[in-house]
C-alpha cells in the first residue's frame, strides 16, 4: 500500500522525540509519547497501516514448486513434504500473535477515543478494517493447524495468570472469524477511490467469508460432505458475487492486463511502486534478463498441457506417439498456436520475444524485437528421441542452444504472469523510476469460482458452469455450441472441470497448493510420479535458429520437435517423486511453542497429540 510507510515514520518521530530529555523546570510539550496516537486522527489511521502493510500478501513467486505448477532454479530441488518426508519437527506452524496483538490493542483504544477525534464514518470504517485483519491472520492459522487459542482483547502482561489462553475448537475459531467478518461487512463501504484505494472494503470481508466457508465445507474440514456447510458456503459465496456486481467489480477484459493497474477485478490489491514498495520480478526472470535470482516458476508439461485450446477443448498429449514425425509436428503447431488466451498471458515460451527491452544482453540487440532461444539441440553421436527418460545435470544426449540460452533453465519455459515489462536487467538493481505492479490476492475470478464449486455442491449445476463460461468467455475462448469447450454436466464431472478451470486461471498465484490440500487430492500428485517436462529440439541436421526467427511461425517450427522428460528431478544418485503423505492433512504445532504450555497446547491428533482439528 502507498500508506503504508507513513506508520513507520511516525513511529521514528516518537522514539527520537521521545528520547529528549526532560530539564529540571522546563516542561517538554512538544514531546510525543505513545498515548498521543490515540489524540491524532491521523496517528490512528498511521497504527492501522502498519497493520495493513504487514499483513497484506505480496507476490508469491516461487510457490508453484510446491505443487505441479513448477520447478525452481535448475532442478533437484523438490521439497521434502512432496516427497512424503515430514516430522512435527520440520512440519509445523507457528503461532503468531504479531498483528492479531496489534488489531486487538487497536480496538480497545479506538473504542476510548473521542468522537472529536475519531468521527463517523472513519471509526466504523477503521475498525472494519482491523476485523477483517484479525479474522484474516486468525484464518490463515486455523487453515494449517485447526483450533488455535482465541484472544479477542489485550492482555495484562502484568497478570500472568491470564496469558494462559487453551486453545479453542476449530468450529469455535471458525465462528469468531465469520463474526469478525461479518461486524466488518456492516462496517465497511463497498469500494475505496482515491488515496484510499487498495483499502480493504465490504466486498473483501464478504469475499473471505464465503473462501473460508468454501475452505470449511471442503473435505480438509468436512470429511462427512456435511450438506448444510455447503449450503452457508454457497450463501457466502452468492452474497459476495452479487455485492461486487452492485459495487461495480467484475472480470478486467484482459487477461494478461490485470496486473498492470488499478481496475475493477482487484477486490484486494497491494500496489507495488518505486521506490518504497518495489518489485522487480527478478526471480522469475531468465538469467540473460535478470539481475540476481532467476528461473523460478519455470511451468511443468502438466501445466503447460492444463490450458485448452481456443475452441475450449482439452490440449492432447500421448508420448508414446511423438516418435511420429506427423504426430510430433502437429502437436508442436496444437501446443503453440491458437491457445486459451491465459497461456501466453501466464506463460513464456523459448523461441519468442521476451518481453522486456533489454539490449545488449546476449544475442539481444534491439528491444523487442528478437526472440530468446531457450531450447536445445542433440550432442554428436547421440541417438534422436522423442522421449527423455530423466534429467541428469545439463542431460546427457543434448546440450542447450548456445546463441542465448540459459543451460540452468530446464524446461525452456517461464512464468511471465505480471512481470514488469518496463524494465531491462540493469534497472533491477533499484535505479528504475515509475515501476509498478497491483498483486490481487483476491480477485472478482475468484468469487465466480467459489460461487461455482458451492453451487456444484449444492445441486445447482447450471449456476456452476455459468461462473465457468464467464471464466472462459474472458480468455478468449470461443464459445462453440454455447459451452466454451466445457462438456461436463454430473456433479462429479463439473467438479472435475472447476479443479481444472482453477489450475488455469490462478496459476503461479498460490491456490493450486492449497486447492489439492482442500480437496484432500494430493493423489493427483502423487499420480504424477514425477515432475515432467516438454523441450523444444532442434531436429538433427537443422539449421540454428537466428534470433530474428520466431517458433510461432510455421516454416521455423517444422525445424524442431518436442521431446518429453519422463523425470526432470533425477541424476545418478538422485530419483526424486512425489509421494506426498495422505495421513497429514493438518501442520503439527511448534514442538517448541507446545513445550512451554503444553497444558494449553495440546498437539494435533495427526502427531500423536489430543487435538481433533475437525471438531
Amino acid at each position: 500500500m502507498k500508506f503504508s510507510n507513513k506508520y513507520k515514520l511516525i513511529v521514528f518521530a516518537l522514539l527520537a522525540l521521545g528520547g529528549c530529555k526532560k530539564g529540571l523546570d522546563y516542561e517538554n510539550t512538544a514531546v510525543i509519547n505513545p498515548d498521543n496516537v490515540w489524540t491524532n486522527t491521523n496517528m490512528i489511521k498511521a497504527y492501522l497501516n502498519d497493520v495493513h502493510g504487514g499483513s497484506m500478501p505480496g507476490w508469491p513467486l516461487g510457490s508453484g514448486a510446491s505443487s505441479d505448477e513448477g520447478l525452481n532454479g535448475s532442478g533437484v530441488n523438490l521439497g521434502n513434504y512432496q516427497q512424503g518426508v515430514i516430522t512435527a519437527a520440520t512440519n509445523f506452524t507457528n503461532l503468531n500473535y504479531t498483528y492479531i496483538d496489534k488489531t486487538n490493542y487497536f480496538l480497545d483504544q479506538v473504542e476510548k477515543v473521542s468522537p472529536n477525534i475519531l468521527a463517523e464514518p472513519l471509526r466504523s470504517q477503521l475498525i472494519g478494517q482491523a476485523k477483517f485483519w484479525r479474522a484474516w491472520t486468525y484464518w490463515g492459522m486455523v487453515s494449517q493447524v485447526g483450533g488455535v487459542p482465541l484472544i479477542l482483547h489485550t492482555q495484562d502482561a502484568t497478570n500472568p495468570s491470564t496469558l494462559k489462553v487453551p486453545r479453542s475448537k476449530t468450529s469455535e475459531c471458525v465462528a469468531q472469524i465469520i463474526k469478525d467478518l461479518d461486524d466488518a461487512a456492516q462496517l465497511l463501504p463497498a469500494t475505496f477511490t482515491g488515496e484510499d484505494y487498495g483499502r480493504i472494503t465490504r466486498v473483501a470481508a464478504l469475499g473471505l467469508k464465503g473462501r473460508i466457508l468454501m475452505w470449511y465445507a471442503s473435505p480438509l474440514f468436512n470429511p462427512t460432505n456435511d450438506q448444510t456447510r455447503w449450503q452457508a458456503a454457497y450463501a457466502a459465496t452468492k452474497a459476495a458475487v452479487d455485492a461486487a456486481n452492485a459495487a461495480g467489480y467484475g472480470l478486467f477484459a484482459n487477461y494478461r492486463l490485470i496486473w498492470y493497474s488499478a481496475n475493477k477485478e482487484q477486490i484486494m490489491v497491494n500496489q507495488y511502486y518505486y521506490q518504497d514498495h518495489y518489485m522487480n520480478f527478478a526471480p522469475i526472470r531468465p538469467l540473460p534478463f535478470t539481475n540476481g535470482s532467476t528461473n523460478n516458476d519455470q511451468p511443468l508439461l502438466q501445466l503447460l498441457l492444463a490450458y485448452p485450446k481456443k475452441d475450449g477443448s482439452t490440449m492432447q498429449f500421448d508420448k508414446n506417439q511423438l516418435s511420429d514425425p506427423a504426430y510430433n509436428a502437429q502437436f508442436l503447431n496444437d501446443f503453440y498456436t491458437n491457445r486459451d488466451s491465459r497461456f501466453y498471458a501466464t506463460i513464456f515460451c523459448g523461441g519468442t520475444v521476451y518481453p522486456t527491452p533489454d539490449v545488449n544482453t546476449i544475442g539481444m540487440t534491439a528491444p523487442r524485437s528478437r526472440s530468446y532461444w531457450n531450447a536445445w539441440t542433440w550432442k554428436t553421436g547421440s541417438t534422436p528421441n522423442a522421449v527423455l527418460t530423466h534429467r541428469d545435470g545439463s542431460f546427457q544426449n543434448i546440450s542447450p542452444i548456445i546463441q542465448n540460452g540459459d543451460e540452468n533453465a530446464v524446461t525452456g519455459f517461464f512464468q511471465r504472469k505480471g512481470l514488469d515489462t518496463l524494465l531491462d536487467r540493469n534497472q533491477l538493481v533499484g535505479v528504475a523510476t515509475g515501476s509498478k505492479s497491483y498483486w490481487s490476492p483476491m480477485r472478482y475470478a475468484e468469487l465466480l469460482m467459489n460461487l461455482s464449486e458451492c453451487a456444484n455442491e449444492t445441486n445447482k449445476p447450471a449456476e456452476a458452469l455459468n461462473a465457468i463460461y464467464q471464466i472462459r468467455q474472458r480468455a478468449g475462448i470461443n464459445v462453440g455450441i454455447g459451452n466454451y469447450g466445457v462438456t461436463a454436466a454430473s456433479q462429479t464431472d463439473i467438479r472435475t472441470a472447476i479443479m481444472n478451470e482453477r489450475q488455469v486461471e490462478f496459476a503461479f498465484e498460490g491456490f493450486r497448493f492449497n486447492d489439492l490440500r482442500r480437496w484432500k487430492r494430493f493423489d493427483i500428485l502423487n499420480n504424477q510420479v514425477y515432475r515432467h517436462g516438454l523441450l523444444l529440439m532442434l531436429k538433427q541436421g537443422a539449421t540454428l535458429p537466428a534470433n530474428t526467427d520466431n517458433i510461432m511461425t510455421a516454416s521455423v517450427r517444422t525445424n524442431f520437435m518436442a521431446v518429453y522428460v519422463d523425470n526432470l528431478d533425477r541424476n545418478a544418485t538422485i530419483n526424486q517423486k512425489y509421494n506426498l503423505d495422505l495421513n497429514h492433512w493438518f501442520n503439527a504445532l511448534n514442538p517448541a511453542q507446545i513445550s512451554i504450555e503444553p497444558d494449553m497446547l495440546p498437539q494435533n491428533k495427526e502427531w500423536g497429540g489430543t487435538f481433533d482439528p475437525l471438531q
